[in-house]
């Protein structure tokens, strides 16, 4: 997958959490594993902790964080993120009060 043409679409693995918890793999380097979620299906506890269980399995599994940018970050700033050290999903950013 990482061998493709520099003009070759990225490719893409999609992975459902739930029925309706879509998580988008993408496939930019070999050093970083990159994914989207649309955080519309995350509304509630459940869901939320469906999706700390999916971050902490990937950051046990790999012995590394997983970290959650916000849509559009360049990955400076992450809100959300499994802490090996601590073994556990954090926040990592102060939530927005308007």
């Amino acid at each position: 997958m990482l061998s493709r043409p520099a003009d070759a679409e990225c490719p893409q693995l999609r992975v459902w959490l739930a029925a309706d918890v879509l998580v988008i793999f993408r496939f930019y380097s070999s050093g970083e594993i990159d994914f989207d979620v649309d955080l519309r299906e995350l509304q509630g506890q459940e869901r939320l902790d469906l999706f700390c269980g999916f971050l902490t399995v990937i950051g046990r599994r790999l012995g590394k964080p997983v970290l959650m940018d916000a849509e559009g970050g360049d990955g400076s700033h992450p809100v959300l993120g499994f802490d090996v050290e601590s073994d556990r999903v954090v926040l990592l950013a102060e939530p927005f009060v308007p």
